[in-house]
């Protein structure tokens, strides 16, 4: 293999001759294998971190710190890269030691060669194009990387937003389809009172469509950037009109309303807003799996569970029982909704490890949000299309469970008395007979009062005393 000799304060080394990263993202290469997930796995993230690196050169022209012929070729590499090319050439760990420096210069790297290329030089030339002085000029890892991040991130609600949507509207046409089901409501598993379940799904809609605002709600946060703080915040090493002139650049590039934050010293430090996501991720993870787990309990059986619903059938469920049939969709989508809620403590707890000016645990904070959402979106994807919209409802056995359930007397009590009512009940639960008939026999109600009383759809609203 045809190689390339780069140097660093380490020292010298070979680079392969092809490769548009440069020595310092080998090195990182080398030193960081702990996931074995690469930036390139994610892709918006390195879209994010060419599009800062454009509005940071269209900065420096602005302001004459860049020459034009090197703008133009860092930013026909940027618009390469946000195209999609070269994403194989990101090959450094998620999870890396300094503060995501690694990640910033294999950016840097990439982009240094390819404008090289563009401008008649070959890789590795860099006094001509340098990776530091050019492409990184005015920026420091700690402005950039929490920037591209948030970019990110922004991006990503969007997709799970969309997401959510559509399980959204898979819950709204069962809800519709199953207005007039009625069914037993439970409390604490017990029998409680009659409800369709068309209310129940309805209820599940609504959920969903709560968390979409709370999720949008939280993109609001991450508008705010710190690109201009350079190191710390002090603006150490770029122009005085670098910062208000980035941020314009960047809107410009992204076509989306991120600021600079107020006070720059404090946004580089602090990492709110990611725990803030991750909460509100966390949040959508725990009543999404309270739906699957509602989903599993509700279709249990076929024979000897409460079989109100069934599920599509998926897959064989067993290597040994035949025709056993499993709720695999709603399962899988409780371990993504576990992998969520135990992430959202690594993600605390990196936030709450960073120490001084800097958080240095942002490479495991960015990793673990941007796999969070990705797993969710496919998850409440499969949800709806593999789960919700073929699940069918056991309309006879939801009405008959109603009819024999000792919860029936609650309609009653309002007509009969609550010292009736408790009389009713005990005596169905003792002897297995029916509300029904021990109204009847004990004349507490005419067959036409209680036929009346006990109307399905009498039952599932308020009604007006008589």
């Amino acid at each position: 293999m045809s190689t390339r000799t780069e140097h660093d304060l380490i020292g010298d080394k070979e680079i392969p001759k092809e490769a548009y990263y440069g020595i310092q993202t080998d090195r990182a290469k080398e030193n960081f294998d702990a996931s074995g997930i690469k930036l390139s796995n994610f892709t918006t993230f390195i879209i994010s971190l060419a599009k800062v690196k454009k509005a940071t050169a269209l900065a420096n022209f602005e302001l004459d710190q860049l020459s034009e012929k090197k703008k133009n070729a860092i930013c026909q590499a940027c618009d390469e890269i946000i195209a999609g090319k070269y994403h194989d050439q990101f090959v450094v760990d998620m999870i890396q030691g300094g503060a995501g420096t690694s990640t910033n210069m294999n950016t840097n790297e990439v982009i240094a060669n390819r404008a090289l290329e563009i401008l008649g030089y070959e890789k590795g030339d860099y006094k001509n194009l340098h990776p530091n002085n050019d492409v990184n000029l005015s920026q420091s890892t700690n402005d950039v990387y929490p920037t591209a991040i948030k970019i990110t991130l922004y991006e990503k609600i969007f997709e799970l937003v969309d997401s959510m949507k559509i399980l959204e509207s898979s819950m709204q046409k069962k809800a519709l389809e199953f207005k007039d089901v009625i069914k037993m409501g439970r409390t604490q598993l017990q029998d409680a009172v009659p409800m369709t379940l068309g209310q129940e799904f309805n209820t599940y809609a609504i959920m969903i469509e709560e968390d979409i605002q709370r999720l949008l709600e939280s993109q609001q946060l991450i508008r705010e950037m710190n690109l201009g703080a350079t190191a710390i915040g002090t603006g150490i090493n770029s122009h005085p009109m670098y910062a208000k002139t980035v941020q314009r650049k960047l809107q410009e590039v992204t076509s989306r309303p991120f600021v600079t934050a107020k006070d720059l010293v404090e946004a580089t430090q602090d990492t709110g807003s990611f725990v803030q996501i991750s909460g509100v991720l966390k949040r959508v993870s725990v009543k999404v799996s309270k739906i699957c787990n509602d989903l599993r309990l509700l279709s249990s059986g076929p024979r000897t569970g409460f079989g109100e619903i069934n599920l599509p059938a998926m897959q064989a469920g067993s290597s040994i029982m035949p025709g056993k049939v499993n709720p695999v969709i709603p399962e899988m989508v409780n371990q993504v909704a576990y992998q969520v809620i135990g992430t959202d403590v690594s993600i605390s707890m990196a936030s709450e490890g960073g120490q001084l000016q800097l958080n240095v645990f942002e490479p495991l904070i960015a990793y673990n949000l941007f796999n969070s959402i990705n797993m969710m979106k496919k998850a409440f994807e499969s949800l709806a299309y593999k789960c919700i919209d073929g699940i069918t409802a056991n309309k006879s056995k939801c009405e008959e469970m109603v009819l024999n359930s000792i919860g029936l007397v609650t309609a009653l009590n309002p007509h009969i008395g609550y010292e009736n009512s408790t009389m009713v009940a005990k005596e169905a639960l003792n002897n297995n007979t029916s509300v029904y008939d021990i109204v009847l026999e004990k004349k507490l109600l005419s067959k036409e009062q209680l036929d009346e009383i006990i109307h399905p759809h009498n039952m599932i609203k308020p009604i007006h005393s008589k």
